[in-house]
């Protein structure tokens, strides 16, 4: 699969970003868009994948801070493929950004799972839109990919 990548800011693509999301997590996952849309998103990176239609397929965010999240991928391109492209390019761009650690919102089912990747918990658990959360990092160097199926 090839796929266009953009490196975008929230001020210059805030409506293709809202539309991809809401499409994935507010009427898919009925996630409420209260909890899907934050300050953060203003200033984080944001990338979009598109396909060779040039429809954008998936999104995700980097925090200042070093946080991957709001991985929101439609339906029929959630592969392997897909999600690595995302994580690839995100901790590229932190690296260039001297961002020594990567952090990412993980269900508390797989928190096990991230400490066998070389993730440690950061802080207290979490409630968010009705699921227990964890805030797992690790140093940029380690970093592996998550288990894809318990983030958002």
């Amino acid at each position: 699969m090839v796929f266009l990548v953009e490196k975008v800011d929230w001020s210059s693509a805030s409506q293709r970003l809202i539309e991809l999301r809401e499409k994935v997590f507010i009427l898919e996952w009925q996630v409420p868009r209260e909890c899907e849309f934050d300050e953060l998103d203003r200033q984080a990176v944001h990338i979009i994948l598109s396909n060779q239609k040039g429809e954008a397929i998936a999104t995700a965010r980097l925090t200042q801070d070093g946080e991957i999240g709001r991985v929101a991928i439609r339906i029929g391109y959630r592969n392997l493929t897909v999600y690595k492209k995302i994580f690839s390019v995100l901790v590229e761009h932190a690296r260039q950004n001297n961002i020594q650690r990567i952090a990412l919102s993980c269900n508390i089912a797989s928190v096990d799972h991230h400490t066998r990747l070389g993730f440690r918990p950061t802080g207290q658990a979490f409630m968010e839109a009705g699921v227990a959360r964890q805030i797992m990092s690790c140093p940029i160097g380690r970093f592996k990919l998550p288990d894809v199926t318990q983030l958002h």
